[in-house]
Parts: structure tokens; sequence; C-alpha cells
């Protein structure tokens, strides 16, 4: 690698900062003397978070030269192998030989898109610096899905596009007011916001067609780049197909083995052990997330039909352009999104299937905390009834007396069999508003 070429990225990356920046909820921690490890799907702000806790660190006196920023999705670098990512700490010590690398703070932005990264990190850490932030749009940049080498030492912050909070505080809504007017302004922030989704520069674009492309352009990166290209799926037809097939199915149990049957209906050719790959590799970029059937039995849920939900609605409208009957749908998909960042790394998240369902079973520990029913609205008697049942089915399953159904725009308690239902809008629970 060109030492030249790493000098003049690493100083035109200090030149930028500090960055123009609107905060986000949960910054990652400064000086934690831990590796921060940021993943999450492509273009969710992963890199703004880096960068925020740069712009703290010089306004708190950090020198500009003490940033070492490398993005890996820089051209010049997509050849780039590990045993070459040395060069990187030449670079830096010829440009500031004075400077211990022990006060140095590492960003490395994107760098699962080098194989064995994490042995670089690692002795970094160990050798040079406990200032370490790297960021991935892969699972793997989990700590729990790496090598051992650095299992132990890394502490994962994974992102998300934004919340409702980080939507209504990027389009300057207060939430938190009690005034009236306020409310109704954050009530349609809400329904925007659950057709929007919450891709920063998608919700900082107005146009609604330069939107629109915008998010069609990440679904076609993620596609070609970060499936097709880098798990080596040349079949990109049948690919493109199939996705779209998981995302009309979001928030119901999905087969593969229906999925393989209505492609080979269509006269396209792939086997059934290519979707299953296919579908671990989009959960794997962070695309959909697999929710399993709840059960006392491992062999039960690893043996059930999963559900699997979208990282954002916005993007699954921009690709498959549903209809407004899709909208009970993008209702629980945000909700999903929600629980899954409130979630600490022991929690989980099953649906309940038995002669009804439940949406959600949210497991904390060995407990079940809550059971949550999503309903656009609970008007119609049959709606309402089946709502009930489910989460009664599932409370006498799994014993747990924490019951919701989280609707539009629906407030009310409900009192059934000597058990309690909290009926609440969804933007009043996500913003923890009583």
């Amino acid at each position: 690698m060109n030492i030249e070429y790493l000098k003049s990225i690493i100083v035109m990356r200090q030149q930028e900062f500090p960055v123009s920046l609107i905060e986000r909820e949960n910054p990652l921690p400064v000086d934690y003397k831990r590796i921060i490890t940021v993943p999450g799907v492509r273009r969710c702000g992963k890199s703004s978070k880096m960068e925020l806790v740069v712009n703290l660190l010089l306004a708190q006196g950090t020198p500009k030269e003490n940033i070492l920023w490398i993005g890996f999705d820089d051209e010049r670098l997509l050849s780039m192998k590990m045993d070459e990512l040395d060069s990187i700490i030449q670079a830096y010590r010829e440009l500031y030989p004075q400077i211990e690398l022990s006060q140095v703070y590492c960003f490395f932005d994107e760098i699962q898109l080098i194989e064995g990264w994490e042995f670089f990190v690692m002795r970094i850490y160990k050798h040079y610096s406990k200032h370490i932030y790297v960021s991935g749009s892969n699972a793997t940049m989990l700590s729990g899905e790496l090598k051992s080498s650095l299992r132990g030492w890394a502490d994962d912050y994974e992102t998300y596009p934004l919340s409702f909070k980080e939507y209504c505080r990027f389009k300057g809504i207060d939430y938190s007011s009690y005034h009236e007017k306020d409310r109704v302004l954050v009530k349609n922030a809400f329904r925007e916001f659950n057709n929007e989704g919450g891709f920063p520069e998608s919700v900082l674009t107005d146009n609604l067609f330069q939107k629109l492309r915008l998010l069609q352009g990440y679904f076609d990166t993620m596609l070609l780049k970060d499936l097709a290209e880098h798990y080596g799926i040349s079949n990109t037809e049948v690919l493109r197909y199939f996705l779209k097939r998981i995302m009309e199915n979001i928030t119901k149990p999905t087969s593969i083995r229906n999925i393989h049957n209505d492609i080979k209906s269509r006269h396209l050719k792939v086997s059934k052990d290519n979707l299953y790959e296919w579908i671990n590799h989009a959960c794997e970029i962070f695309l959909f997330i697999r929710v399993p059937n709840y059960s006392r039995s491992l062999q039960k849920i690893e043996n059930s039909q999963p559900k699997y939900y979208c990282i954002d609605n916005g993007l699954r409208d921009a690709v498959i352009l549903p209809q407004s009957l899709d909208d009970g749908k993008k209702l629980e998909n945000t909700v999903f999104l929600e629980l899954k960042r409130r979630m600490m790394p022991s929690d989980k998240i099953f649906y309940f299937q038995g002669k009804t369902e439940c949406d959600f079973v949210i497991q904390k520990g060995i407990n079940i905390e809550s059971l949550i029913q999503v309903s656009w609205n609970i008007n119609e008697e049959e709606t309402r009834e089946r709502e009930i049942k489910g989460l009664m089915e599932a409370s006498e399953t799994t014993g747990c007396q924490n019951l919701l159904i989280i609707t539009l725009d629906d407030e009310e308690e409900i009192i059934i069999d000597n058990k309690t239902i909290k009926v609440i809008p969804a933007w009043k629970w996500i913003l923890s508003l009583t």
C-alpha cells in the first residue's frame, strides 16, 4: 500500500473536522478504553456517530493531529489486504513522529471490507492505543460473531436508522411538549415516520422523487455489493425477486420452501439451499431481522417458520411500492425496530403461535417480561377479539401478565379474566409519554 496515499487520506480527513451533525440517541462512549464496535445497516449513521465522538474530543481540547480516521470504502483502499494494514500505523508515525500512539484516537470506518481486520485492531489495542472505534455493515462486526482474537475486548453499539425521537429531532419537532398543538404535530410526524422510515439522508431530503431514488439506490448497493459481490451470488435477478418476496411477507411466518416453489413456477432456476443461504446473508447485512416462534423447546424453535422484519419501512416502500393495506404491517415493523433498539444483549424477541397468535414475546434473562400485539386499530369487533385472544393464550402459556396492544391512535384499558390489557398509541409508547 502506498504510504503517501495513506498520509493524504489521514491529513485530508483531519481537516474535515469538526463536522456539523445532529445529535443521535445513545452516543458512543469516550475514553472507555475498550474496542468500540459500531455495526449496522449501510447508511444508517454509523460514521456520523463516530464523527460525533471526534467533535466531542476536539471540543475537549484534543488536537486534530491525534485523530486517525481511515474509511475503508475509499476507492484507493478497496484492494487493501490484511498484511498491508500495518502501513496505516507507519504512515501516521511518519506524519507525526512526536505523538505517542497511546494518545491517538483510531477510527476505522467500514473495516469489515478487509478480511482478517480483527487481528490488526487487536494488535493496535494491545500494543499502541486503547482508543479504537470500528464500524461495519455486516453482522460479523458484532462481538459475539467475531473470532476469539477480539472476543472479550469489544463492546457493541449496534446502530439502526433513526428512532422516532431522532426523527422528530431531525425534523425540528418538540416531542417533549404537552401542548395540544405540539401533540398534533407529533401524531402527524409519527404517521410520516411510519411510512418514511429513518435513514438520515432520506429524512433530510424533502423532494419525494429524490428520496425514492436515494432509497432504491441503497437497496441496489446492498443487493449488488453487499450480497452479490461479497458472497459471490451471480443470479441477481432471482436474488432481487427473493428479497422482494421477503419484504412483502414481513410480520408473517415465512416459508422459504413456499417461496422456492413460487420461483420455480416462474421458470427461474435456484436451489432451495441457495435461498436459505441468501436469507442468512440478508440478515448478516442487517437488511432483515429474524424472529423465531416462542417455545420452551429449542428444537421446536429451530424447526418453526420464523418471521422477518425489514430494517426500514421507507426502504421497503421504495423497493416494492406497497398499497395502503400495508399500514398495519409497517406499524408492526416500526414497533419491532423500537423493541430492538431497547434490547440489552441478553434480551430476546419471539412471536407466539398457538391456536391464536401474539406478535411479540419479550424475554429478559430467563423471564418473559411482556406480551405485545400491534394493530392499526381495534375498532372492529373481530379485530379486537383476535388481538385479545392472542394475548390471553400467550399469557396462559408464558405466565406473563404484562399485556399490551399498540395501535395508531386508540388508548384504553381492557380488563378480562382479572388481567389488564393496556392499549396505547404507538407514538406515545415510543416516547414513553403517559
